[in-house]
C-alpha cells in the first residue's frame, strides 16, 4: 500500500508504525525517546486515511489534548496501520519547517498553541507517566538507537558527492561531464 509522508510517497504494510515508516524512509519526523511515548516529539497530523489507523491508545489519550485529537494529531510512535488504503500525514517538524519557509510569522502563533495544548494536558501527562512501568535499560537502548540514527542521517548529509571526470569512476552515481 502507499503512504504519503510530508508529500513523499512510500510503501507501507499493515502493522507498521508510522514512526518506523518515516524513519526507514529518512523522513523529517521528531523522535527522541525511541518510540516509548515519553518525549512527544513525533506528533503527526493525519490528512487522509485516519480510519485505516489504530485507534487512539491510552498513551495518546493521556498526552494529546482534545483540540489536537480533533485536528487529527496522532503520536507516530503509537499509531499503526491497521487496514490497507491511502494514508497521508505531515509531521509536526515538517509543518514547522514549511511555516518557516512560507510564512515565518505563523510560528509564534503555532508555538503558543502547541504550548497551550501541552499545558492543558500536563496534569494528565504527569499522572499517566508516573504510573507507567518502563524497563529503564530498554528505554536507554531505544534513546541511544535514536541518537545513532540521527548521527547516521547527519553523516549522510555531509557525504561528499561524486565528481568523477574520467571514464573510470568508483562512485555509485553518474560521472560529471
Amino acid at each position: 500500500m502507499q503512504i504519503t509522508i510530508n508529500n513523499h510517497q512510500y510503501e507501507a504494510n499493515v502493522g507498521d508504525r508510522l514512526l518506523d515508516i518515516a524513519r526507514t524512509n529518512h523522513e523529517h519526523i521528531g523522535y527522541f525517546c525511541g518510540g516509548n511515548a515519553l518525549c512527544q516529539t513525533c506528533y503527526v497530523k493525519i490528512l487522509e486515511g485516519a480510519e485505516l489507523l489504530s485507534p487512539l491508545n491510552d498513551d495518546e489519550k493521556a498526552l494529546l489534548s482534545e483540540n489536537l485529537i480533533r485536528e487529527g494529531t496522532r503520536m507516530a510512535c503509537q499509531t499503526t496501520v491497521e487496514k490497507p488504503g491511502t494514508i497521508r500525514f505531515i509531521s509536526a517538524v515538517e509543518e514547522v519547517k514549511q511555516m518557516f519557509d512560507t510564512n515565518p510569522l505563523q510560528l509564534a502563533g503555532y508555538a503558543g498553541k502547541m504550548g497551550w495544548e501541552a499545558m492543558v494536558k500536563f496534569p494528565d501527562t504527569l499522572q499517566y507517566q508516573s504510573k507507567r512501568e518502563l524497563n529503564l535499560m530498554d528505554v536507554i537502548a531505544d534513546v541511544l538507537s535514536g541518537i545513532a540514527d540521527a548521527f547516521k542521517l547527519i553523516g549522510k548529509a555531509f557525504e561528499s558527492t561524486c565528481s568523477c571526470t574520467t571514464e573510470r569512476c568508483d562512485c555509485n552515481t553518474a560521472k560529471v561531464n
